[in-house]
């Protein structure tokens, strides 16, 4: 067994003026790295400038990072960051730009490397990163893993290497401000992440600590989720302590069969992310080993996979081309490595029924 997870993580209220000491102490320049807009509308982007402004640190803006970024736009950051100077970068929002941030952090470091670099099993370091995570879902606060697109393939692909934000600066009130579909679509992604650590030949008493800390705090988020409550600044908090626990849960096993699923629908078919990887989710665990099934159902407040399946489609139905599907798990019957995290075999039957997916009712 092992357990890993050198990111010190704070989650408060305002956490991160009561932690700029902390964030300053990175570096003296940072490369700030966020979306167009979502960093400016919900404060997260002022609260960073200010912080850094109060103790003197120097910082330079990359707010171009797009929905599912391209390795085309990590390099662009990286470029940047190298023209000004910067020795350190900060990610805020969702997991686009923290993990854009967390590559660009790496090819920063290693100038001299092309964007080839991140999918190369060498060992790297990367420049001082903190994480500022907007979003209730990715858990890439926690995470050493960047997922980029990769044009060339017309697909999501994780990078090789894997970074470690060195701070995460969790606060709710970031969320109170995002759209409800955001908070649909990452709060089912989060539940993804719990699902595929569970059921996962990884798991161990380690990361099922986390798990169902994850799954209980999940259970407890699903009156905001479902919408049945208005979302309060204390379930807001909820939410995103919820996705931290359960990113903590994949920075230990990995995914499984659902994400590498999901990333052909999401790039070729406009899927957000979270409702691509929900789609699976019910079917995968269906073929679970009986009692660990159970205590996931258990845990996250269903009495049966059906009834989370129905759950799920109803939050964030899914609909694509027969097509894609099938060579979406065409390509994850040749993934051995991805195959080899699941803990039970998945044959062809298996998976024609995992990707048989459900419609909203």
């Amino acid at each position: 067994m092992k357990y890993y997870m050198p990111t010190k993580l704070y989650s408060e209220s305002g956490c991160i003026g009561k932690h700029s000491a902390e964030l300053a102490a990175l570096g003296s320049h940072a490369l700030i790295i966020t979306g167009k807009s979502s960093s400016k509308l919900n404060g997260s982007l002022d609260d960073v400038i200010s912080a850094l402004e109060s103790r003197s640190v120097k910082y330079t803006i990359f707010d171009r990072v797009e929905e599912n970024p391209s390795v085309g736009t990590v390099m662009a950051a990286r470029d940047e960051g190298l023209a000004c100077g910067a020795d350190f970068v900060i990610g805020i929002g969702g997991g686009s730009p923290l993990d854009a941030a967390k590559a660009a952090a790496l090819m920063m470091k290693n100038r001299e490397k092309t964007w080839e670099f991140l999918y190369e099993t060498v060992p790297a370091e990367a420049l001082p990163l903190a994480a500022v995570p907007t979003t209730c879902g990715t858990g890439s606060e926690v995470t050493g893993v960047a997922v980029l697109t990769r044009h060339d393939m017309r697909t999501k692909l994780s990078a090789k290497h894997k970074v470690f934000p060195d701070i995460a600066l969790i606060d709710g009130k970031y969320l109170l401000k995002a759209p409800r579909k955001i908070i649909v679509n990452t709060a089912v992604d989060a539940l993804a992440h719990l699902i595929e650590s569970a059921v996962n030949a990884c798991a161990d008493v380690y990361s099922d600590m986390s798990v169902f800390s994850g799954l209980s705090l999940w259970r407890r988020c699903r009156p905001y989720i479902e919408g049945a409550e208005e979302l309060t600044a204390e379930g807001a908090q909820l939410l995103m302590d919820t996705a931290a626990a359960a990113g903590i849960s994949i920075a230990q096993t990995g995914t499984t069969v659902p994400h590498s699923l999901s990333y052909m629908l999401t790039y070729n078919a406009g899927i957000p992310h979270g409702a691509a990887v929900g789609a699976f989710q019910s079917k995968y665990l269906k073929y679970a080993e009986k009692e660990r099934r159970n205590a996931v159902l258990s845990a996250a407040g269903f009495t049966d996979t059906d009834e989370m399946g129905e759950f799920i489609a109803a939050l964030a139905p899914v609909s694509c081309d027969r097509e894609l599907l099938e060579r979406s798990a065409e390509a994850v019957m040749q993934n051995k490595a991805k195959l080899a995290l699941c803990p039970y075999e998945v044959t062809p039957a298996i998976m024609a029924d995992i990707i048989e997916l459900r419609t909203k009712s």
